[in-house]
């Protein structure tokens, strides 16, 4: 018996070729899609395309979709392969039926009847009835390539669509199941559904139409409206344009998504043809797996009003838990007021390409999203931040990038963050007047440089946490392994929320209580590339800030190099603006940290190294 075309649909969008073919082939990145050597016949050198929805090699011309595979693959039967499938995807396979055969034959009497509608809405677009349907969208800017390759229209009156019908014998009842007829509340037809509106025609991957959405002219309400679900048209299964889109990005388009259907058009014309847009709702989870399939990095580009921001809000909170090794998702953010289509009829394709490029990561849009309205926040604010940030990373289901999520956040979160600390007595107190001129978190990768130099930088931390509010900024910036990262994010957090005098064993008593006693015993015992010595003594605190920066500048010697003579001038300035008054503290600890500067960076350049246990 035959399965249901529409179950068979959904099963090869559920399932990742890319996942089924690397199960036991290695898959080789090919511009935006993957190849591999081809597993039908033997071959050396990758001749087999994968793509979203099937594969094709070029050697021995094997060609199919997932269901194919595993047929080709390991002998299964038709129906075999699909019940396999179909268990991977938690889908239940429809029983035998012998309704399904004639639910897929009306089906199809359904995508006919919508092109009927179609053919019916183009004409009336260039008669008279639809002259301000036309001239609407021409002063949009649209041309006449365009209106034809998107098949625009015009919807009538909303009296006339069946008569236009009648001679192909469709009935009120079949628009009603394609939901371009309403019903009564005894479910009788009673009216079209669109009038006086210009007509998108929404199609599926496949180019068959599946439903309309159309819009009024003038004041009229709703502005868009899209049609209802219905047995070919499901608004959390499909996007705008996912059909033209789709063969743009096979050829190297950006996948970018806009708010509406204008905006892709706009985006398309301008020479942007993998744009989409969900079909009035917000981005689900559906769609985001439907734009993975197609891209590893779409690009998401709502309005800059306040709409846009939480539509884009909601989006990361959708894509989190189906993120994983490889996935990605880049906003772009425009200025309030703007939408893509403003933007190109401003600034043109350039305009809109030089925010694409722009367009950030994940983790930066959403940090962005949470402290845009938190300048100056209280303790309780920040803690609460801070919760959120966390709370978003482990939404992420694989744990080494929700790990990896988590630390971003720390970095972002004490990167930007600095409470004024006076008056404890203790040494490095850092001023909000003060800005370091190392770039925050995110805006510079440092180098990830030996992991014993790391260890000691951390180490050395952990004996002097004195020195942490002198180069708290500049220790954000590397790039730490994970059991490094974890104990960096807590030493910040200790800092930002301890009120006592930074001390060692204040620091130890903290670490433990957090659950870090056993992750620092294991660094404590890690290598090193000698044992630290720091003379006790009046300047020890002095001579360990240097020790800091030396195995710092062996991580970044060219910024060092780069910045010492900003850091002099900068420093110079925080001195003589500080009024008489201020913290003594927090002005040695500024002077120190020029010193220790300047000192490592001239000691480098002598090829002098810091005295190290073991020296003679």
């Amino acid at each position: 018996m035959a399965l249901d075309t529409a179950f068979l649909d959904e099963l090869r969008q559920r399932t990742s070729l890319t996942s089924l073919f690397s199960r036991r082939n290695k898959l080789v990145r090919s511009g935006r899609n993957w190849k591999a050597c081809c597993p039908f016949h033997g071959e050396k050198t990758p001749s087999l395309y994968i793509y979203d929805d099937h594969y094709h090699c070029f050697g021995c011309g094997a060609h199919g979709d997932a269901i194919t595979y595993v047929m080709q693959s390991e002998g299964a039967n038709f129906r075999e392969a699909v019940e396999r499938l179909a268990g991977e995807a938690g889908m239940d396979i429809p029983a035998d039926d012998p309704q399904q055969v004639e639910k897929a034959r009306v089906r199809q009497t359904l995508y006919d009847v919508m092109e009927a509608v179609q053919a019916i809405y183009r004409r009336r677009l260039y008669q008279p009835e639809g002259r301000a349907g036309l001239d609407y969208l021409q002063k949009r800017g649209l041309s006449a390539e365009t209106l034809e390759r998107f098949g625009l229209g015009w919807s009538g009156d909303g009296r006339s669509l069946l008569n236009a019908l009648a001679a192909q014998n469709i009935t009120a009842e079949t628009l009603v199941q394609v939901g371009l007829m309403r019903v009564d509340e005894a479910g009788r037809p009673k009216g079209e559904l669109f009038f006086n509106r210009v007509m998108f025609p929404i199609r599926d991957r496949k180019g068959r139409i599946i439903s309309f959405g159309g819009r009024v002219l003038g004041d009229g309400q709703p502005k868009y409206l899209n049609g209802p679900e219905t047995d070919i048209f499901s608004k959390r299964r499909t996007l705008f344009n996912i059909d033209q889109a789709r063969q743009a990005i096979h050829k190297g388009a950006k996948a970018v998504v806009v708010e509406g259907y204008m905006d892709v058009i706009a985006m398309a014309q301008a020479g942007f043809g993998g744009a989409v847009a969900p079909l009035g709702t917000a981005l689900g989870e559906e769609q985001m797996e439907l734009l993975w399939r197609m891209t590893d990095g779409p690009i998401i580009c709502f309005d800059g009003d306040g709409a846009g921001q939480r539509a884009a809000l909601r989006s990361c909170e959708v894509a989190l838990p189906l993120l994983k090794i490889g996935r990605t998702v880049r906003f772009c953010r425009l200025d309030g007021g703007d939408d893509p289509d403003s933007l190109i009829q401003r600034e043109g394709a350039k305009g809109m390409e030089a925010r694409l490029v722009q367009a950030r990561p994940m983790e930066e849009e959403l940090f962005s999203l949470l402290t845009a309205q938190e300048s100056n926040p209280t303790p309780e604010r920040r803690a609460a931040l801070r919760e959120k940030l966390y709370a978003l990373a482990r939404m992420i289901p694989d744990k080494l990038l929700a790990g990896e999520y988590r630390s971003t956040f720390s970095e972002m979160f004490f990167a930007r963050y600095r409470r004024v600390r006076g008056g404890r007595g203790g040494y490095g107190q850092r001023s909000t007047e003060y800005t370091s001129v190392v770039p925050i978190a995110g805006e510079r990768q440092v180098e990830e440089g030996s992991k014993e130099r790391l260890n000691l930088l951390t180490l050395l931390l952990l004996r002097y946490p004195e020195i942490l509010p002198g180069v708290d900024k500049d220790y954000n910036t590397l790039s730490l392994p994970a059991p490094l990262a974890d104990i960096r994010t807590a030493l910040l957090s200790w800092m930002d929320e301890w009120t006592g005098p930074l001390t060692a064993e204040a620091c130890q008593q903290w670490m433990d209580e957090h659950g870090l006693k056993e992750t620092i015993t294991q660094l404590q015992n890690s290598p090193m590339p000698r044992q630290i010595k720091v003379e006790e003594g009046e300047d020890h605190l002095q001579m360990a800030m240097t020790l800091w920066w030396h195995f710092y500048a062996l991580e970044t010697l060219k910024s060092l190099q780069e910045n010492v003579e900003e850091e002099v001038r900068k420093t110079v300035e925080f001195l003589l603006s500080a009024p008489a008054d201020s913290d003594e503290a927090t002005q040695r600890a500024r002077f120190a940290a020029m010193k220790a500067r300047q000192a490592v960076l001239f000691a480098l350049r002598r090829g002098e190294k810091p005295v190290l246990e073991g020296d003679t």
